[in-house]
């Protein structure tokens, strides 16, 4: 129940955004009144203020979400129970004349219980003005009639009966084809209508984003709610519900969270008479509760392959995301000159500066009553029609934004693949996004299901401080160390990561190397790895930037990594030309190879498959040697000092 309580936290501090429309990515959202939901409308249709018909069109599909009252019978509908909403609906329900146009129903007429409802609404004490007037149109039970001879927004046949689906042979009666078929996904029976209110004096709200509308409702529903029992969320004596939400993650999904339908299956009845045995949770906190989730997915929600990963705080909705990487946080507060320091300290400085500005820049929402609190939240669904939890963790704002710094800090590495606003492409030294761990692991045509499912591995190892589980580990390791398989971007941006999950195993059992060039390490992976690097540097000295193609020391580096002595002194065989080539520099790259040499021991230069270790002695370095300008100078000083003993 923590999770509820959590998201019903939420919506109780933010009343102030209820009704309030926002955009993402173009896309309108809001945090729903109780007692309401959204529906993708295809008609809108237009009443005076008197109840007469205006005007109708039909909706574009970027326009179509609309927010509608509904009940709890309404929200959970399926299959031929009649149950419509209370103000916008389906053809079937708003239309008096529906069968009159050829619609078929089975049993009741929905129409009926639709105006019966809407009639008490809007004679009730709540009711608004607007769905008075609503109310007063379509109880003339003309609205197909209107619908049909205004501007032909519904088309019929010879027989004045709604067109089924679209054929050339009503091409004589309507030369264009009606837009309606271009936006209802069957026929034009399954259409739903939308109400708004002209007025000829006065510019007024939209009946689907007017607050006064939604109070209207609420006030009205509440009346008619349920009888009383214990929440086992609040603790309180509230109204109670069976039927709970769905459309959580977008308005076609039919999936929940809390369902107890089966009477007969021994879902619960095993162990419980009713299912309200199990848990009770009123109507408010479940309305409230889903309609904060909802909100908070189309706010800041993060989806693949419908597995949702959330999370936000409750004194500040944006929190610095687990999944991303440190670019994500800051791009100008983590320069990539922090390696050369060679201690995680200054890169947990830089980042707990980079979480500081994060959260400066988003403007918190302070309550003193509630203590500052992160909650991760990961949900999907097995089936269509329910959803589970995956992952919920609630803990110490301080304590998870510590824990965020201290991962930033320790699975770091000098990344070159990301892109600033200009498009180019940038150095950035830290943590790599759990998604492109996933890639790196599992190459680029990795599945969303593979991507989902290693996300939500990797955030115990982020707010919970646990180990990259050694199988990731081991998959990037392997890719990195097969660079023809791959184009030349995508290897370097793999082998970064690659490196990336390696220091931060190392790091764990306090065996970290870092970034910069360890000149006094003597692990033989590491020695073989710079000895790799000197090879591939050499040979692409010596065939100059017109020559693209890949190095000996690239083209063997699996079978380097599988058996490094051997491979060797094919490598090393094939570099003589390339040193005749160098002329007098040859001699530098020859001292260099020798006193990397010179620290093995004799034992370990044999042909025992490497450990990862080797691609950070590569990675540091080849990357000494791309920071020198010239090859005759600044090469030989930086190396050569770095080396000396």
């Amino acid at each position: 129940m923590s999770w509820l309580l959590s998201l019903y936290e939420t919506y109780e501090a933010n009343l102030d955004r209820v009704g309030e429309i926002e955009l993402n990515n173009g896309r309108e959202y809001t945090l729903l009144p109780v007692s309401h939901t959204t529906q993708n409308a295809h008609i809108e249709v237009l009443i005076t203020e008197e109840g007469e018909f205006h005007s109708a069109k039909v909706i574009d599909k970027s326009d179509a979400s609309t927010l509608i009252p509904c009940t709890e019978k309404s929200a959970s509908r399926a299959g031929s129970v009649i149950a419509p909403y209370p103000l916008h609906d389906k053809l079937s329900y708003v239309a008096g004349d529906f069968v009159a146009y050829g619609g078929k129903i089975k049993g009741e007429e929905p129409f009926e219980t639709y105006i019966h409802e809407l009639r008490n609404w809007a004679e009730s004490p709540y009711a608004h003005p607007k769905i008075v007037s609503i109310y007063r149109y379509l109880s003339k039970r003309t609205l197909i009639h209107d619908l049909v001879e205004h501007q032909h927004v519904l088309a019929v046949d010879e027989d004045n009966r709604l067109i089924e689906k679209w054929d050339k042979k009503y091409e004589t009666r309507y030369p264009e084809k009606p837009d309606i078929f271009g936006v209802v996904a069957g026929d034009q029976t399954s259409a739903f209508v939308r109400f708004n209110v002209y007025s000829p004096d006065r510019i007024l709200a939209d009946v689907w984003k007017d607050r006064e509308v939604y109070d209207s409702f609420v006030a009205y529903y509440q009346e008619r709610l349920g009888e009383e029992d214990i929440c086992y969320v609040t603790g309180k004596s509230l109204p109670s519900t069976e039927r709970h939400a769905n459309k959580i993650r977008n308005a076609a999904d039919k999936a929940k969270l809390i369902s107890a339908n089966d009477t007969s299956g021994f879902t619960f009845r095993g162990r419980f008479v009713q299912s309200r045995d199990a848990a009770n949770i009123s109507y408010e906190v479940s309305q409230k509760a889903h309609n904060a989730l909802k909100w908070l997915i189309n706010r800041q929600g993060k989806t693949i392959d419908q597995r949702v990963f959330l999370v936000w705080g409750n004194d500040s909705l944006y929190i610095p995301d687990p999944s991303e990487d440190t670019f994500a946080l800051d791009p100008d507060a983590i320069p990539a000159v922090v390696y050369k320091s060679n201690t995680n300290e200054a890169l947990a400085r830089e980042v707990a500066k980079a979480l500081d500005g994060y959260r400066n820049k988003l403007g918190e929402r302070v309550d003193s009553k509630l203590q500052p609190t992160v909650y991760i939240l990961v949900l999907d669904s097995a089936t269509t029609g329910r959803m589970a939890v995956l992952y919920f963790r609630n803990m110490n704002k301080e304590l998870y934004l510590d824990r965020l710094a201290k991962w930033h800090s320790t699975c770091a590495w000098l990344h070159r693949y990301r892109r600033n606003d200009q498009g180019e492409f940038v150095a950035f030294y830290g943590a790599p996004a759990t998604k492109d761990i996933a890639f790196a692991a599992y190459g680029p045509r990795a599945g969303d299901k593979v991507v989902k499912g290693l996300m939500e591995r990797m955030l115990p190892c982020i707010v919970d401080g646990r180990g990259v589980p050694l199988d990731i580990i081991t998959s990037a390791v392997n890719r990195a160390s097969n660079p023809v398989g791959m184009e030349n971007w995508e290897w370097e941006k793999t082998l970064s990561i690659a490196c990336a999950l390696i220091n931060k195993h190392l790091t764990d059992k306090q065996e970290g190397i870092g970034m910069a060039l360890d000149v006094n390490s003597d692990d033989r992976s590491y020695l073989f790895g710079r000895m790799l690097a000197v090879a591939d540097v050499l040979e692409r000295r010596a065939l100059g930037k017109e020559e693209k193609r890949a190095t000996n020391a690239i083209r063997y580096m699996n079978a380097f990594s599988k058996h490094p002595e051997r491979t060797w002194r094919i490598i090393q065989e094939g570099l003589q030309p390339y040193l005749a080539r160098l002329g007098r520099d040859a001699a530098f790259w020859t001292r260099v190879i020798d006193e990397i040499g010179f620290k093995f021991k004799p034992e370990d230069f044999n042909n025992k498959p490497l450990s990862g270790k080797y691609l950070l002695g590569f990675y540091s370095q080849r990357h000494v040697f791309y920071q020198s300008k010239n090859q005759e100078s600044s090469t030989e000083a930086e190396t050569s000092s770095n080396m000396e003993e």
